[in-house]
């Protein structure tokens, strides 16, 4: 592991001179440049850019576009991100439109004004897969650009810039950094051309992450292809406990042979995740039940910890979401949401089967 520089500001040969190009750590930090440099290559990309937050690289990409700029974004996402998008980025003149994008005919015929196509693959927290392939010739025919979120998949499961995408979003927090205990977030681009305008909104706005939280993330990515085949087999094998159970409804998980983006998942990923959704009949009273009768999955917001955690979308990730609209979506006030673990399968299928037969 490279050391962590926790300095603030460095030594100077002379005036204007910076000593190996390190001046002041909101604009350069070796600690921060090594996880950049990782991340672009375990992603493919020219270079990436971390940040304090996921919702921090988000912004900063957005910084990239100018008052009447319209982003088609796919609808169902994170809760945040649709918070960024229709409170935040509207107030300065930034265009937003809602579409299905895991439906070839939408992605097939794009406004011929989009700047930016916007998707989660898979998404949060319906598990909805959007075909990279159909999604890049989509925005190509419009000249727009086509920014992922793989925060879900990982670089270790998806890499969209195999596939053409100009921008790959994570929220390190997530599975790169994969012990729950550090805030981040990360862009990776795909042309040279957008280096130095990503890095100038970067070190201008200040939404880069410490040192010693991209210290911590580093030392995630590197054990992050390991922990993701776990999570991967432990997720599929409670999707499929799941769908047999009487006390469950409709499962979502990329890896059942019916989900819908069954066929683009095996296509453009290498595993099928360790994430995935339910519902259960009795709608919120036997789901809050549910969530706060288990015993080792944990709940609370977030994922991709080596823990598994448990929540419903509805009132914890997806509450800045308007009702009315999430129900249009299909995110009903009774869905769960897993982020399953590295634990114990057979542990696992315990706890959850003791909490819905009770």
């Amino acid at each position: 592991m490279p050391p962590v520089y926790l300095t603030s500001t460095f030594v100077q040969d002379g005036p204007g001179q910076p000593r190996g190009g390190y001046e002041y750590t909101r604009t350069q930090n070796p600690t921060r440049f090594a996880l950049q440099d990782a991340l672009a290559d375990v992603e493919g990309g020219a270079a990436a850019f971390t940040f304090a937050s996921g919702m921090a690289a988000i912004h900063t990409l957005l910084l990239t576009l100018k008052q009447g700029d319209l982003i088609v974004s796919g609808n169902d996402l994170y809760g945040g991100t649709h918070r960024l998008f229709n409170r935040i980025e509207e107030r300065f003149g930034i265009q937003v439109l809602y579409v299905d994008t895991s439906d070839p005919a939408v992605l097939a015929d794009l406004p011929a004004d989009t700047r930016l196509l916007y998707v989660e693959t898979p998404s949060n927290p319906l598990l909805a897969l959007t075909s990279l392939e159909q999604a890049v010739a989509g925005a190509r025919k419009v000249g727009a650009e086509v920014a992922v979120d793989n925060t879900f998949a990982s670089p270790a499961l998806q890499r969209p810039i195999e596939f053409g995408a100009d921008y790959v979003i994570h929220s390190t927090t997530k599975y790169i950094g994969g012990h729950s205990d550090v805030v981040g977030g990360a862009i990776v681009v795909r042309d040279e051309a957008r280096i130095d305008e990503l890095w100038f909104h970067q070190n201008a706005s200040g939404t880069a992450n410490s040192p010693f939280d991209a210290f911590l993330t580093l030392r995630g990515l590197r054990t992050l292809e390991v922990r993701m085949e776990r999570h991967c087999a432990n997720a599929s094998a409670l999707a499929e406990f799941l769908v047999e159970h009487p006390g469950v409804g409709r499962v979502l998980y990329p890896g059942l042979p019916d989900h819908p983006g069954h066929e683009i998942a095996r296509h453009q990923m290498d595993g099928f995740g360790g994430m995935l959704a339910f519902e259960v009949p009795g709608g919120v009273p036997q789901a809050t039940a549910l969530v706060k009768d288990v015993r080792i999955f944990q709940l609370a917001e977030s994922l991709g910890g080596v823990e598994s955690l448990i929540e419903l979308p509805a009132p914890m990730t997806h509450a800045s979401v308007p009702e009315e609209e999430r129900l249009a979506k299909g995110i009903a006030d009774g869905l769960v949401r897993l982020s399953v673990g590295i634990e114990n399968f057979e542990d696992l299928r315990d706890d959850l089967e003791r909490a819905l037969d009770q």
